[in-house]
């Protein structure tokens, strides 16, 4: 007999909450949980084994927690009290100051965000890093709001086939099991955005996530709206499918994010781009202030410039977005004719050689085009991009290219263990986390006990051992491993034996097998009866990386050695969860990328806050920490060249050998003094100084106060500033190849004397412009032995004089320095305030060098 089936209806269904408890839903939707122990505490207390089970979601908990528990609780006076805490410090955290006057608003954009471990839509560093800027901006009440994608699978779960291949599985997230809510619209429906691609209008839901005092929003495409699988498909994995899934990607993130903020009332004034994958969000700003400003498109472009911001993580060329021109027509040509371009000047803001017409697009040099603020995450890093990006300034000194650097750092609440917080408590000054960048408050770490910092660590790898154990024990049973392999996965490490962690990506670059590079040396080192040593290794190689999942089988085979298994474990399926297990319970922290290859890199912070302490490569952040650090350097300050991989593991086994061990086995009334100092030394510099409550600090007075000063000129003025800006451009290019230098003086050819002031003058033909169009500039340094000039300095040079076009411009220079020193003349247009906001591609004449 035929029968007919009605459209499925939804309906949600809340737990039902004893009045008492009546606040525990809105504690559960704002991930403050995740960095406040005291609403952490409540939810766990609730019922610990749920809260495991749950994976730490309290959501999902309340969700499956039973009415006679959740009566049980409302009843006792100690949970009542303990919830009460909860509240107060929830509401201490999460109440907002008063708006800032000027309507300062901040939108950050990054196509990932690792908050917490159950919200998978982060991947590594650059997720971690974005999910501890919404943090530390949450504490610090910063006027923020985050953009990002919604992934219906999120990064992969890792785990190994009995062969120690990395095979990868795509769990679903069920998004109204984690802490997110729909964003309604002003008729109470689920607000949605449309963005017209070539097969039609995508329909893009937006989602919310408190974050403290922070709110950010999420975008999905996986909705009944969108009837194409591939349209659905867009938000669907982070960095997977091919290079048009990518490019829907990122159109999705820039242009339906602006076009989400519009919907729903927000009007940011500084936009920031974490990495480049969020660029397209300039163009769908230039569209908008020439349909709603009437500006022309290079007038629209100075408007976007100015209160953009773009920070790039990426050290070398290959990790940058690139698309083809056949597929950006494909995807842009529609926009060219709305806004009036040809489609060759769109490419151009792509175009490291806008003359090049086979150049794919860069996301990247888009994002440097279309900023007026750009930097980098560590001072080498700075320099890194700078010869990265010279290209682009080509007439520039290297050390001039405008790109300038902002440390990483990390979200101390949401890393630093329990037990450490606990003896602080003791030990610190009762405010000490609130006033985390307050050195004298870190002094206070020398008033900590030895034997009070030695136990409380003892008590945290003891529980990593547990957990690796555990886990390990869990895999083997899934993987219907032989009944001895999964006895010894309950049997692998000594809680009394020296523990060196490694876990990051397994990039090439970042050298995971660098260890094992010479295995009988290591083995001697690890199986020393007296002073025992275990490694303990995470981490995920992308899934179409194969020399990176063959470290990680190399890596495996070895851990299964009759002589290494209980030294050498591999810990499958790395996140946020185990990362937090690792970088709190070993005693050495081992990081060996390729100098010049890591941008910062974030670990090694997350561990030294943690009493652990690093053995690196002087890359990234630990270039600039090191002497202070506590810990230990590989090699050199010196580019990396492929001879140095042998050098720099044999400095890893000499300092085990002869130092690291040693040093942690020295015991005198059973401390380790000198391992201790220098923890404490680590602990006492490394906490405020990489705390990413400083890194914040610093986008706020260096990058987001000029941006967002600069975008409240431009409306003030109505936009004029930008239409006299554009104009002026225009009138640079038409005579720029006139200027030229007539005369150039100053410094005579005999000796002078340092500290006696010498006249340097130049004249020039301007062409027509007026000398407060151009800036004139001495450069004055050291001659070197190839004749350039080194450890320069810039000077203005005013104008003194017209003489009709000529105009003459000269300045007293007063050399400090002795020895064999030169100068060059240069003059350039002068229509920005402030160098670092410098134009690519911004005109420049030199004289000869004096």
């Amino acid at each position: 007999m035929p029968f007919y089936i009605q459209p499925l209806r939804e309906f949600l269904v809340r737990p039902a909450l004893p009045p008492q408890l009546s606040r525990m839903a809105e504690l559960a939707y704002n991930i403050l949980w995740s960095w406040e122990p005291m609403v952490r505490a409540l939810f766990r207390r609730l019922d610990p084994n749920l809260w495991r089970d749950s994976g730490y979601n309290p959501v999902l908990m309340l969700g499956r927690v039973s009415q006679s528990t959740l009566r049980k609780a409302a009843a006792d006076p100690r949970y009542l009290g303990l919830y009460k805490q909860a509240c107060d410090a929830y509401d201490a955290r999460v109440r907002k100051g008063p708006p800032p006057g000027d309507g300062k608003l901040i939108a950050y954009f990054s196509a990932e965000y690792g908050l917490t471990e159950c919200l998978p839509v982060y991947s590594g560093g650059l997720g971690i890093l974005s999910g501890d800027h919404l943090k530390s901006s949450s504490d610090q009440d910063f006027p923020l709001i985050g953009l990002g994608l919604l992934y219906q699978q999120g990064y992969f779960r890792q785990f190994l086939n009995p062969d120690g291949w990395q095979q990868e599985r795509y769990p679903l997230n069920d998004f109204y099991t984690l802490p997110l809510t729909p964003v309604k619209d002003a008729a109470g429906q689920d607000l949605k955005v449309t963005v017209k691609l070539p097969t039609g209008n995508i329909f893009i839901q937006v989602w919310k996530l408190e974050v403290g005092r922070i709110t950010l929003y999420l975008l999905d495409t996986n909705i009944p709206e969108n009837v194409l699988p591939q349209d659905r498909d867009i938000t669907d994995s982070l960095y997977g499918g091919d290079t048009d899934t990518r490019i829907r990607q990122e159109i999705v993130l820039g242009i339906g994010g602006i076009r989400a903020l519009r919907a729903m009332g927000l009007k940011p004034t500084v936009f920031h781009m974490n990495e480049g994958h969020s660029a397209f969000l300039a163009l769908e700003q230039i569209r908008l202030y020439m349909r709603e400003e009437g500006l022309a498109f290079d007038e629209g472009l100075e408007a976007a410039r100015t209160s953009n911001v773009f920070t790039t993580h990426t050290p070398v060329p290959a990790g940058i977005d690139l698309f083809d021109p056949g597929l950006m027509y494909h995807y842009f040509s529609e926009y060219c004719g709305e806004v009036g371009i040809d489609f060759q000047q769109l490419m151009s803001l792509g175009r490291r050689n806008i003359y090049d017409r086979d150049e794919r697009f860069s996301m990247a040099v888009l994002a440097l085009n279309t900023s007026a603020y750009r930097n980098a995450v560590s001072r080498l890093h700075r320099q890194i991009s700078q010869e990265m990006f010279h290209d682009m300034w080509p007439q520039l000194p290297l050390w001039e290219v405008p790109v300038t650097s902002i440390t990483n750092g990390v979200h101390l609440p949401s890393w630093l263990n329990g037990d450490l917080a606990a003896l602080y408590d003791q030990y610190l000054q009762p405010d000490w986390r609130d006033h985390f960048n307050d050195p004298t408050i870190w002094e206070q770490v020398n008033d900590v006990p030895d034997e009070e910092l030695v136990e409380v660590h003892r008590r945290r790898k003891r529980r990593l051992v547990n957990f690796v154990r555990a886990r390990g024990h869990a895999s083997a049973v899934r993987r219907q491993a032989s009944a001895s392999e999964v006895r010894r996965a309950g049997e692998v490490l000594d809680p009394n034996a020296f523990t060196i962690g490694f876990a990051r990506r397994f990039a090439t670059y970042k050298r995971a097998t660098l260890l094992f590079r010479d295995v009988e040396r290591l083995k001697r080192i690890l199986l020393n009866k007296d002073m025992p040593v275990q490694i303990v290794i995470a981490g995920k190689a992308h899934p179409k990386d194969q020399p990176g999942k063959s470290y990680i089988r190399e890596i495996v085979q070895l851990s299964r050695d009759p002589d290494l298994w209980k030294h050498v474990v591999f810990l499958e399926d790395y996140d946020m969860k185990v990362a937090r297990e690792l970088i709190q319970g070993v005693d050495l922290w081992l990081n060996n990328p390729r100098r010049g290859e890591e941008a910062c890199g974030t670990s090694g912070m997350k561990a030294a806050i943690n009493g652990v302490l690093n053995l690196s490569i002087l890359d990234g952040w630990f270039d600039e920490a090191y002497e202070r650090s506590g810990g230990w350097a590989i090699g050199e300050r010196e580019p990396y060249s492929e001879d140095q991989d042998g050098l720099h593991a044999s400095a890893i086994y000499y300092l085990l050998e002869n130092e690291i061990v040693p040093m942690f086995y020295e015991r005198k009334e059973q401390t380790p003094r000198e391992w201790i100092r220098r923890v404490k030394q680590s602990l006492q510099y490394i906490s405020p100084m990489f705390d990413c409550r400083r890194m914040v600090r610093e986008y706020m007075s260096e990058l987001y106060e000029p941006a967002h000063s600069q975008h409240i000129r431009l409306l003030k003025s109505e936009y004029k500033l930008c239409k006299e800006k554009a104009h002026w451009n225009n009138r640079i290019r038409e005579v720029w190849d006139h200027v030229h230098f007539v005369e150039t003086g100053g410094v005579p050819a005999n000796t002078i004397v340092s500290g006696k002031p010498v006249p340097v003058r130049a004249a020039i033909d301007l062409a027509g412009l007026a000398p407060a169009d151009v800036r004139v500039e001495v450069v004055l340094g050291r001659v070197g032995t190839s004749g350039n000039l080194e450890d320069t300095e810039v000077m203005v040079l005013p104008v003194v004089e017209q003489q009709g076009a000529v105009a003459i411009f000269e300045k007293d220079v007063v050399p400090e320095r002795t020895g064999r020193l030169g100068y060059a003349l240069r003059v350039s247009p002068n229509h920005f305030d402030d160098p670092l906001t410098r134009p690519c591609s911004s005109p420049l004449k030199w004289s000869t060098v004096g």
